[in-house]
């Protein structure tokens, strides 16, 4: 930990640390993979996939990102805030008053629906200016956005209506999870068909985008005029199939990514148990020594999943520690047995890299039995965000 850091974090009983440079160099990596002329959206919701849309957003700014992408009306005025020369794009629904609230020329909306279109075209003409939209289409992941047939009609409609079509989107269906992308292909072949039908109805449009962060590595054919980095953007792989796909149409490792965030916690109390003693709710583990227990004041209102019970691992002074007994809601127990020199107010690592040993994001998602955007998005919003 460096001395700003270790400053900064004095107070804390755990928080979590954002790498300036990994986020910064992932965005570089995206720029030399897209074309000079496909701009870059960083996908910031969910408080940047739980990294803090606070720290992140002015780095993404910083770092040259062309648009941030957001999912709710919190989410623009906090982006707004952070990164105010940057133009956001709200990728989710927005009710009308929500729409007077956090809506302005700078703030684009993905339209999906013709009640969407309505109360934005009466705030366009309260503002007397004619506010951007996206049109949202729907190609086969069959959740927000309109029909491709329909496309060129709403679009009609929102020009009609005072609003600027500056922009048309799409979402892949089945890109990350599989090694077989033929869905994907149909799906990108709907998407241009409805793109040239929308542009024939209301002219060139500025913004084409449909690339996630595993088309934007896999694709060049999804680059259009925009991409969407979302989960690379903070240094992982959307999929190992995503992984594997990169490497059997590319035949190397030339990706290197870089994870973004660390979390650590301080160890709140060492106590020693003796042999055959329970730990934890349930009874679920009993020693089989006398054992040394590190108490962690993290828990699944954290974002540390009660699934990771007698499963997970966390790190001190470079060292694997099991967890032991259940996920509390605040707390955590770990085994420090074969760490003698671990003390009240040591570090541990729940996320991140100690030395030589690292855990990933990744790892508690296997054993969680979810996915690593899971994980990262449930940390939660109250543990302070460091950036590094």
């Amino acid at each position: 930990m460096d001395t700003t850091t270790a400053r900064e974090t004095a107070g804390e009983t755990s928080w979590i640390e954002i790498s300036r440079d990994a986020l910064l160099a992932n965005l570089r990596l995206f720029r030399t993979l897209v074309p000079p002329d496909t701009a870059i959206l960083a996908v910031v919701k969910a408080n940047a996939y739980g990294h803090g849309l606070s720290q992140v957003a002015p780095l993404c700014a910083a770092g040259g990102a062309d648009m941030l992408g957001v999912h709710a009306a919190a989410e623009v005025q906090v982006a707004r805030l952070a990164a105010p020369r940057t133009p956001v794009l709200v990728m989710g629904y927005l009710t009308p008053a929500q729409i007077e609230a956090v809506v302005d020329p700078d703030v684009h909306v993905l339209l999906s629906s013709r009640s969407v279109l309505e109360a934005l075209a009466a705030h366009s003409r309260r503002l007397g200016v004619a506010l951007p939209v996206h049109l949202k289409i729907d190609t086969g992941t069959h959740r927000q956005g309109v029909p491709p047939e329909e496309a060129a009609a709403l679009a009609l409609a929102a020009r009609e209506q005072g609003l600027a079509v500056v922009g048309v989107a799409s979402h892949f269906a089945n890109i990350e999870d599989t090694t077989d992308h033929d869905y994907a292909f149909l799906q990108l072949r709907r998407f241009a068909d409805a793109v040239a039908s929308v542009e024939s109805a209301v002219g060139r449009l500025r913004w084409v985008h449909t690339a996630c962060s595993a088309a934007a590595l896999l694709f060049r054919e999804a680059d259009f005029s925009m991409v969407r980095v979302g989960i690379s953007l903070y240094g992982h792989w959307p999929s190992k199939e995503t992984y594997l796909s990169w490497l059997l149409a590319y035949g190397r490792d030339g990706v290197k990514l870089q994870p973004v965030l660390s979390w650590r916690a301080r160890v709140g109390q060492i106590k020693e148990i003796a042999a055959r003693e329970p730990i934890g709710y349930g009874l679920t583990y009993r020693t089989t020594r006398p054992t040394r227990i590190a108490v962690l004041p993290v828990g699944y209102a954290d974002g540390y999943p009660r699934s990771l019970s007698n499963r997970g691992r966390v790190l001190l002074h470079g060292a694997a520690a099991p967890v032991v007994g259940r996920v509390c809601m605040d707390v955590i127990m770990v085994d420090v047995t074969d760490i003698p020199e671990v003390r009240e107010g040591d570090v541990a690592t729940l996320i991140g890299r100690d030395g030589d040993a690292v855990v990933t994001a990744e790892e508690l998602a296997e054993l969680s039995g979810t996915i690593n955007y899971e994980i990262l998005a449930r940390l939660s919003p109250f543990t302070r965000r460091v950036v590094t």
